[in-house]
C-alpha cells in the first residue's frame, strides 16, 4: 500500500479525509499550522489532534509551531478578505512544508485536510498541491472533501469524538 502524508488543520477536519483515505493509503498525519493564533488555541488544537490520533489509531508528526515566520510571509496582505491572496500564501506554505517532509521521508503521496472547510476554495488548494507536486516529484492527493455531505460528516464526527470545535481558520485576521 503506497503511504500518504496527510496535512491535517484541526481534529473536526481531519476525520473525513482519513475516513476517505485509510483504507486506500497507508496514512500519516502531519500538523504544521504556523497560522493558528494564539500559541494556548494552537495548543488546545494540537491536544484534539492528538485524541483523533488515538481513536484513528495513524501515525502523526508534528512540525514547530512557526507563527513569527507566517506573519512574515503574510506581512501586508493582513486586510485581505477572507479567502484572498493571505489565504493562498498561507495554504502554500502549509502545503510546501508538507512536501518537503513527504520528500524527506520517503512518502510518494501528499493530500490537505483543508478542502473540508465550507469557506476553503478546493479548486485553489488542489492548485497548489499540484504545484508542489511537481516541484518536490511527489503526488498530490487531489480532493474536495467537503462534497458528498464531507463536512455534514465532519460535524457529526466531532459531535460524536467530543472535539473541541473552533469558530474560525486559526488565524488572527480570520477571527474579524
Amino acid at each position: 500500500m503506497n503511504k500518504l502524508l496527510l496535512h491535517i488543520c484541526c481534529a473536526n477536519c481531519a476525520t473525513v479525509p482519513i475516513e476517505l483515505l485509510q483504507g486506500q493509503f497507508d496514512l500519516t498525519l502531519f500538523w504544521y499550522n504556523p497560522n493558528i493564533q494564539s500559541s494556548e488555541e494552537y495548543e488546545k488544537r494540537l491536544a484534539e489532534v492528538r485524541k483523533l490520533v488515538a481513536i484513528y489509531k495513524v501515525d502523526l508528526l508534528e512540525e514547530s509551531y512557526e507563527n513569527e515566520k507566517w506573519q512574515e510571509v503574510v506581512k501586508g496582505k493582513e486586510n485581505e478578505k477572507e479567502g484572498g491572496e493571505r489565504c493562498q500564501i498561507c495554504f502554500k506554505m502549509r502545503l510546501e512544508k508538507t512536501a518537503q517532509i513527504a520528500q524527506r521521508c520517503d512518502i510518494p503521496y501528499f493530500a490537505t485536510s483543508l478542502t473540508v472547510g465550507p469557506s476553503k476554495n478546493a479548486v485553489k488548494i488542489n492548485q497548489i498541491g499540484m504545484e508542489l507536486a511537481q516541484k518536490y516529484d511527489l503526488n498530490f492527493f487531489e480532493a474536495d472533501f467537503k462534497k458528498n455531505d464531507g463536512f455534514k460528516r465532519s460535524l457529526e464526527l466531532s459531535k460524536e469524538y467530543n472535539f473541541y470545535r473552533q469558530n474560525y481558520c486559526g488565524c488572527v485576521y480570520s477571527k474579524k
